[in-house]
C-alpha cells in the first residue's frame, strides 16, 4: 500500500482570508486589552479576565501570522 501525501486540513485558497480575519481579530482583542488596562482602576482589575483576553489575542495573532506566512508561500 502506497503512503498518502500529507495535505492541509484547510484549503489553500482560504489562507489569505483566514490570515486577514485572524489578524484583525487579534488586533481587536489586543486593543481591547490595552483599553481595559488603561481605563480600569487597580482595584477593579481581574487577573483572570486579563489572562483570558491576552491568551485569545495571542492565539489569534499567532494563527493569523501562520496563515499569512502560508499565504505568501513560506511553508513552515
Amino acid at each position: 500500500m502506497a503512503p498518502k501525501p500529507v495535505t492541509s486540513p484547510v484549503p489553500v485558497q482560504w489562507y489569505p482570508a483566514l490570515s486577514a480575519l485572524l489578524l484583525v481579530g487579534g488586533l481587536f482583542f489586543t486593543a481591547f486589552f490595552f483599553i481595559y488596562e488603561a481605563t480600569s482602576s487597580t482595584r477593579n482589575r481581574s487577573l483572570a479576565k486579563e489572562v483570558v483576553i491576552a491568551a485569545v489575542a495571542s492565539t489569534f495573532l499567532g494563527f493569523g501570522s501562520l496563515f499569512l506566512l502560508l499565504a505568501t508561500g513560506v511553508y513552515v
